[in-house]
């Protein structure tokens, strides 16, 4: 997105909300794209794939998870690898929102916009992709596993309602 009409659409936020702070108005701060591995963890060709499908759709290698304490109910251990994470910032998080909103959420199937509800209490937004292979990356016919991941987008917003207007004005397809 220019930057121009970036900044002019983050105006509209703040004069609605009565910002007269440039640096007090809503931004759009970062995007992490999170996969769990699940009962996956031990497989090393998945988590190449998940590896390499990562990278392919968010340009950026992604880091690796390790479980903070074991829980012998689901057989983890202190230090096992259960995640995947890639914080996207700057113009990797631009292009990948572009791509998001234009691209990817219109070819999901059954389309009809995204809840008002997923928002935490400080303006941030999270959604799922059941499948990743809606992103054009993705080559369908050598997938071996369907992933699923998480996407949040993290704003400078103090509260929801503020995050929601500072998504919907950066053209986030939200549902009426």
């Amino acid at each position: 997105m220019k930057k121009e009409v970036l900044t002019e659409k983050i105006n509209l936020v703040s004069k609605e909300f009565g910002i007269r702070n440039v640096m007090a108005a809503p931004k759009l701060l970062k995007i992490m794209v999170n996969m769990g591995l699940g009962n996956f963890k031990d497989d090393k060709n998945f988590m190449a794939s998940a590896k390499k499908d990562i990278s392919l759709i968010t340009g950026q290698m992604p880091t690796t998870r390790p479980a903070k304490k074991s829980i012998a109910g689901f057989k983890i251990r202190q230090g096992d690898i259960v995640g995947l994470s890639v914080t996207l910032r700057g113009k990797r998080m631009w292009d990948f929102y572009e791509k998001l909103t234009k691209i990817v959420l219109p070819r999901l199937r059954d389309f009809r916009g995204l809840s008002r509800k997923a928002f935490d209490k400080n303006g941030n937004y999270t959604l799922g992709i059941n499948d990743h292979t809606v992103f054009s990356e993705i080559d369908a016919n050598k997938v071996d596993k369907v992933k699923n991941f998480q996407i949040t987008l993290v704003t400078t917003a103090q509260d929801n309602e503020t995050g929601y207007k500072l998504l919907k004005v950066l053209g986030f397809p939200f549902r009426d």
